[in-house]
């Protein structure tokens, strides 16, 4: 029954995309600037306990990361404030997030402002954090009070973060993050609504973070400007894969990127791509660092991962760019992720990163070429 109502939602969805992309084109909610693409990008992400005062989103070490990225040679950021989530039941959004909301309200605002003034533009993107542990794919009130109820709690929550968003001038603005039991299902037009609350304060391009896995049963795609994904996906099946079983793999993700914006005729955007610095990461990409026991740290694995999923796509006429998941906005700061966490950061990865920024895209249209200098050690810029 789920499935039969899930290819209903679809059809109809994809049959009202091209004017749904047309009509957008025009809408007034659209007027205040257009996507800069193609985007080269990295996530910073804020420093996710209380106990690190002073060096979070807008201050002096998050400044520091900034400049970081665009030595690498990033055009954009990513930042992702929380709102906390009690359970999978979805009974509604806290904002406050490690400190009151009004103070990461101030400090999110700030750290755009840094942002644009070095030449960065930012996409926001508001994450929700289950106290559980749970994934937050799965969030399921249960019955149709119950998400009626989380509908108004998550509005509530996106567009406090869109009027943040629209007052400091951010340059896209993605609406959710691996809502699938959401945006796949029934539920779906309750999404849609939420996505045209948000564009009634935020004007400005809209996405949403779709997972990779679960996309093309994403019925909600007509209503973005540019379709985003968090592009985890698997580069091979088993451990000890070649070099060129995993460009193969990445070839298939470009062919699942042109499929998708032929469908829905729309630019698509890896809103996160990321391995992690193991063996194999391109096996299981989206493995959470803190889970993982007894790890061989591979910082050459990291690195052909990185580089088997990237070149392939950088070619794709419908390749809107990518952000890197992700570096912190304390750049000194390693308490935030193990050793063999995602942050290519001074690692081998950093380098094929750095490569892919500098390379042209076919979406470079009018950029400037000249020969970049040749990077040897990551985490030290020319």
């Amino acid at each position: 029954m789920l499935a039969d109502v899930r290819s209903i939602l679809l059809a109809l969805a994809i049959a009202c995309a091209t004017a749904t992309a047309m009509a957008a084109t025009s809408a007034p909610n659209q007027a205040k600037g257009a996507l800069s693409l193609p985007i080269r990008g990295v996530t910073i992400g804020p420093i996710e306990n209380a106990y690190h005062p002073g060096l979070g989103y807008g201050s002096e070490a998050y400044g520091r990361a900034l400049d970081e990225a665009r030595r690498m040679g990033a055009t954009w950021v990513a930042l992702t404030p929380f709102g906390r989530v009690g359970s999978l039941r979805g009974h509604g959004v806290d904002l406050t997030f490690e400190r009151p909301f009004d103070d990461n309200r101030k400090d999110v605002a700030r750290a755009v402002e840094m942002a644009h003034a070095r030449s960065l533009r930012v996409m926001l993107v508001p994450h929700l954090w289950v106290e559980s542990g749970e994934w937050r794919a799965l969030i399921d009130p249960g019955t149709d009070s119950g998400w009626a109820e989380w509908e108004r709690s998550y509005t509530t929550f996106v567009r406090a973060w869109a009027e943040v968003a629209e007052s400091s001038g951010v340059d896209l603005l993605s609406c959710g993050v691996e809502l699938r039991s959401w945006v796949t299902s029934g539920r779906a037009p309750g999404f849609s609504r939420v996505i045209r609350e948000v564009r009634k304060t935020y004007h400005g391009p809209i996405t949403y973070s779709a997972n990779w896995d679960d996309v093309d049963d994403t019925v909600i795609l007509g209503e973005l400007d540019v379709i985003g994904i968090n592009a985890f996906y698997p580069l091979a099946e088993k451990d000890g894969a070649s070099w060129m079983t995993l460009l193969e793999g990445g070839r298939r993700v470009a062919e699942r990127v042109r499929v998708l914006a032929k469908t829905w005729n729309k630019s698509i955007l890896f809103t996160e791509i990321g391995y992690t610095t193991r063996t194999d990461p391109a096996i299981r990409p989206w493995e959470w660092p803190d889970h993982m026991k007894g790890v061989r740290v591979d910082q050459g694995a990291q690195a052909k991962a990185y580089n088997a999923l990237m070149g392939p796509q950088l070619d794709e006429s419908a390749f809107a760019g990518f952000f890197v998941w992700r570096t912190y906005s304390d750049p000194d700061d390693v308490s935030q992720e193990a050793e063999w966490g995602f942050s290519p950061r001074g690692k081998l990865a950093e380098l094929v990163i750095r490569d892919a920024f500098a390379a042209r895209w076919f979406n470079d249209i009018d950029r400037l070429w000249a020969h970049a200098p040749e990077a040897r050690i990551p985490g030290v810029y020319p």
